[in-house]
């Protein structure tokens, strides 16, 4: 992959980072990366080992635990300030990614995670699908070894 083809795709990232609560979908990142969306989508994968649509839940799930810790707003609300039209698929997606369903992880003590930096929290609760080790990953707030290779 040429370095243009990743300029273009880490845009699209960034997009997806930025406006993950929107309406997107691959005709409309693939525009961003100005690429035809099977390349665009092809690329991506290549590049950050998901598909653009994994990758744009992932970001969502994230954002969703955060609210959820915070409690102050129902599953519901967090479903929809995250962007997903489903309160269905989003507990699918959700339990899926984290381990347990949002009410569960909602009604949980957070009160740990209080001292944390934000940005510390952010890497060590990132959801991780089941299956995919990345060096360093962490699933539950438990270490996972790196993958030989």
């Amino acid at each position: 992959m040429d370095r243009d083809d990743l300029v273009r795709l880490r845009r699209a990232r960034d997009l997806i980072n930025r406006e993950y609560a929107k309406p997107l979908d691959v005709p409309a990142l693939a525009r961003a990366a100005h690429m035809s969306p099977g390349h665009f989508s092809r690329s991506f994968r290549a590049a950050f080992g998901e598909t653009p649509y994994s990758y744009l839940m992932t970001r969502r799930i994230e954002r969703a635990k955060a609210l959820l810790r915070i409690g102050e707003l129902s599953v519901t609300e967090v479903c929809w300030a995250v962007g997903c039209s489903s309160l269905g698929s989003f507990s699918t997606r959700f339990t899926e990614l984290v381990g347990e369903s949002p009410s569960a992880y909602r009604a949980r003590s957070h009160s740990g995670a209080e001292p944390i930096p934000a940005c510390v929290v952010k890497i060590f609760t990132r959801p991780v699908r089941s299956g995919s080790v990345r060096n360093g990953s962490v699933r539950n707030g438990e270490a996972r070894p790196a993958a030989n290779t």
